[in-house]
Formats: structure tokens, C-alpha cells, sequence
């Protein structure tokens, strides 16, 4: 390398003695950009994809969710049904006097609690 000095001595220039360095330096430079954006782009290309197919699996575990959902709600109807077939008058008066032999009360023998 060689030093040049200018001729206000306030700058010190240097300067090199192959001048080819320079396009070379320039392609170094272009293929390293080139590769960056290029992994870059894979990089989103593969973002992309991953989202699109998160998308696609949730969309599985909702659906999966509804179906549940459908069938959790049919069972609580059956229940509700159950619970008032259950609850019904003429089926504990039944029980009653069927299977323990219990006697419909006197009418002097019935409270109205209110």
C-alpha cells in the first residue's frame, strides 16, 4: 500500500496497489446480498406455509369442538327430560303406592304448604 499525502496535511489517503480487488469486492458483495435475500424469501415462504397449515389445524380442532359441543347439548336435553319424566306426579304417586305400599291420605291428612 501506499501512502499519499494531499497537500494541506489534514487528510491521509490510502490507496492500494492491486486495483483488480475492486469488481471482485463488488461480486463478493452482489452474492452475499443475493444470498441473504434469498433466505429471506425461503424464510417467508416457509412462514407462510406454517401459518397457512396452523390455520388449517385449527380450524380441524374447532370443528371438532362444535361436534362436541352438538353432542354435550343433546345429551343435556336427554337429561332435562329424564330429570322431569322423573320429577312427574303421576309417576311418584305410582312408586308409591306400588312399590311401598302407601295409602292415597285423607283429605283431613293433606297441609298446602305455600
Amino acid at each position: 500500500m501506499a501512502k499519499a499525502i494531499n497537500k494541506n496535511r489534514d487528510r491521509i489517503l490510502w490507496t492500494e496497489e492491486n486495483s483488480r480487488s475492486g469488481p471482485k469486492r463488488i461480486k463478493l458483495n452482489l452474492l452475499i446480498l443475493f444470498s441473504l435475500l434469498t433466505l429471506f424469501f425461503i424464510g417467508g415462504c416457509l412462514f407462510y406455509v406454517w401459518s397457512r397449515i396452523q390455520v388449517i389445524q385449527l380450524g380441524y380442532e374447532i370443528s371438532n369442538a362444535l361436534k362436541e359441543e352438538r353432542a354435550l347439548t343433546e345429551a343435556n336435553k336427554k337429561l332435562r327430560l329424564e330429570i322431569a319424566t322423573l320429577k312427574s306426579y303421576a309417576r311418584i304417586e305410582k312408586v308409591a303406592v306400588e312399590e311401598l305400599s302407601m295409602s292415597k291420605p285423607k283429605p283431613d291428612q293433606v297441609i298446602v304448604i305455600r
